[in-house]
């Protein structure tokens, strides 16, 4: 049977953009906490600090011309191609830091990930080429070879060309204040805020340029041009007095989360809503501005996030009144202009904020953290979602069912036992296999789409982590929520329950996770066996451990070659990477033909593998015939349920050790 897919939707520049801020604030916000630490030795030590120590001050320098610069350029190689890239990245990076006299955060944040990028295009021409016990002396003078090279090109080539790129961002700058044109650039800040591109703005251009700028000078303006809490604070100000129905209600929880709290984007739904409120924005924007330039005033350090506690944290020694004023008169400003805006707008009296909060997620790409606080839908009074009958049956839903939805099953289902509710039944199954027969349906969020319409009545909630995902608490819950005492008609409907929660992926059948739960009682034999596990796998990249995995498959004949295939093609289309350092690779729900007999292989990598962006140590290789698999995977998933066991394993020097930890699966 065709495995059934789902046409991916374009992708728009918006998104592109989107994805390129993401990856530049990802190396940058990571390593905030030492940006606040040199912010604070600054302000502390140097001639003009608070308390001015030559000694202590001697701290300053190397901090941000080495220090910064090594965390950004090792965090960018290791975003990208794990520790090995981090270590090469942060080698390359010297060159630029070497190579000029200021410093060199833009250079890092290219050297890094270049770098890494180039080691793993690299390790991909003699993967598989290299004879065994060569592969550590080819892996480390590889590493050295690039490293050095990128060094001597990020200090000739690199550092040069960064060092006229940030002279003239510098220049621009200048020019800015010099003609006061500064608070012009709110035109683009707050509306970029809005559609999510703040953190390309933010991280990738201001705080580097601020940094440097807070160097030569002992602060910087630029740090507050985005980060400021007025322009927010002032709309929802202005929705807290003259907002209407739902909007109205919500804005004051909502404007003290956002100007304590420093989370902006929970007041993007409420401009979305009435798209005239971002002129509220810019004009508190603008006046915040123009405030900080006349008075002078700026930050040490970036204010992350944009609390006003951080703000005034990081607020150099002569800018308090400056700050404080700033960000005064732009909530003022915005307040003003968004309160006439609210009182001559003449929409409906329940304003949509339901719908804005949906478009704000759809810009977003992923669900809102703060969302719920903003609509509360299908939010009960314990802040979950609320039943209008008690959670009997929750099934986890993936494509083949042999992998994934098991162990997030095993894990889900015994924090539900723990909880007190043995009744409520936690099984498996394939999407091709679902029926709407389900309270609850759990799924990846990649496959949410695809089980909906076989289970339209149930809630679905969509998960990214199998192992420890943070939604597992919340259906907990949601479970006791709706099998307590009085709950009916009046509780909130279950589709509305459907957007309060996000999820994860599973597969097999419900009968075939009964059979599991009875398997839990004695494993058949032969799943596992000494052979198939290896302490110190070969692999440096998602796909060749998917390969050694399948390999260790093949060899016991459980699998033929088909079914490998099949293991590359389901992790194309969903990641198995199931949180605690672990992947399971299996094939697709069409691949189950390739599968002689039940076997699973387990493989670690003390140095972890890169697995989309995730860290992954252990590899375990699954192929299921009548679900005679899944009690090992419930072993395995009770194991990386719990850290202590996890670090056992990392520590392993036997096979006797890992298989004893799973438990006597082979009994």
């Amino acid at each position: 049977m065709a495995t059934e897919t789902v046409a991916k939707p374009k992708t728009s520049v918006r998104v592109h953009i989107q994805k390129f801020g993401t990856f530049l604030s990802g190396m940058i916000m990571p390593n905030i906490g030492a940006f606040i630490a040199w912010g604070f030795i600054t302000a502390l030590f140097i001639p003009a600090g608070f308390f001015p120590n030559a000694e202590l001050g001697k701290l300053v320098g190397p901090m941000i011309t080495y220090l910064l610069p090594l965390l950004i350029g090792y965090t960018g190689g290791r975003m990208v191609y794990g520790v090995r890239g981090g270590v090469v990245g942060a080698v390359a990076t010297m060159g630029v830091i070497v190579g000029t006299d200021i410093p060199m955060f833009i250079g890092a944040m290219i050297l890094g990930p270049l770098t890494a990028w180039l080691m793993m295009k690299a390790d991909k021409i003699w993967e598989g080429r290299v004879k065994p016990g060569f592969e550590m002396l080819i892996d480390n003078f590889s590493a050295g070879i690039l490293a050095a090279a990128m060094a001597v090109v990020g200090m000739l080539v690199v550092g040069p060309i960064v060092k006229a790129f940030s002279n003239g961002a510098s220049a621009v700058v200048e020019f800015l204040v010099v003609n006061g044109l500064l608070p012009f650039t709110s035109i683009f800040i707050e509306p970029a805020k809005v559609l999510f591109l703040n953190n390309a703005v933010n991280h990738g251009i201001l705080t580097p340029l601020g940094t440097q700028q807070a160097l030569e000078q002992g602060k910087s303006i630029l740090f507050l041009l985005e980060a400021n809490p007025g322009p927010g604070f002032g709309v929802l100000l202005a929705y807290s007095f003259f907002g209407k129905g739902l909007a109205k209600a919500s804005a004051p929880g909502a404007a003290v989360i956002q100007f304590v709290g420093g989370i902006h984007e929970i007041y993007f739904p409420y401009v979305l809503m009435k798209p005239m409120m971002i002129f509220a924005a810019i004009g508190g924007g603008m006046t915040g501005i123009f405030t900080l330039v006349v008075t002078g005033a700026g930050l040490r350090s970036p204010a992350a996030p944009g609390s006003i506690i951080a703000v005034y944290a990081s607020t150099a020694r002569d800018s308090y009144v400056g700050v404080t004023l700033s960000v005064l008169f732009a909530t003022t400003v915005s307040f003003l202009i968004g309160s006439v805006i609210l009182k001559a707008s003449k929409a409906p009296a329940e304003d949509d904020l339901d719908q804005a909060t949906h478009k704000m997620e759809a810009l977003k790409g992923k669900k809102s953290s703060v969302s719920a606080a903003l609509i509360g839908e299908g939010v009960g009074a314990s802040g979950v979602a609320v039943l209008a009958t008690p959670i009997k049956n929750i099934v986890f839903a993936c494509d083949a069912g042999m992998g994934s939805s098991a162990m997030g099953a095993s894990v889900l289902r015994n924090k539900i036992k723990a909880a007190g509710f043995p009744d409520v039944k936690v099984t498996n199954s394939a999407i091709a296999n679902l029926s709407d027969t389900y309270d609850v349906v759990i799924t990846h969020q990649d496959l949410t789409e695809r089980a909906k319409p076989a289970t339209a009545s149930a809630v679905h909630v969509s998960v990214d982590n199998f192992m420890n995902s943070p939604r597992y608490d919340e259906i907990v819950e949601l479970v006791k929520a709706s099998n307590s005492d009085g709950v009916g008609a009046d509780a909130a409907a279950a589709p509305a329950a459907a957007g309060a929660a996000t999820g994860v992926a599973a597969g097999g059948t419900a009968e075939a996770s009964a059979e599991a739960d009875a398997d839990a009682e004695a494993g058949p034999a032969g799943i596992l066996v000494a052979e198939s596990v290896v302490l110190n796998g070969t692999a440096t990249t998602r796909d060749a451990a998917i390969d050694e995995a399948g390999q260790l498959l093949l060899d016991r004949g459980a699998v033929d070659s088909g079914y490998v295939d099949a293991m590359h093609e389901r992790e194309e289309s969903v990641s198995t990477y199931m949180g605690s350092f672990l992947a399971i690779p299996h094939g697709t729900n069409a691949a189950k033909d390739h599968i002689m007999k039940s076997a699973v292989s387990v493989i670690r990598y003390p140095n972890g593998i890169d697995w989309n962006g995730k860290e992954v140590k252990f590899v375990v290789g699954v192929a299921g015939v009548n679900n005679e698999h899944l009690h090992i995977l419930s072993s395995i998933a009770k194991v990386f349920t719990n850290k202590a066991q996890v670090a056992q394993l990392e520590a392993a020097t036997t096979v006797d050790e890992v298989l004893a930890l799973f438990g006597k699966v082979n009994s």
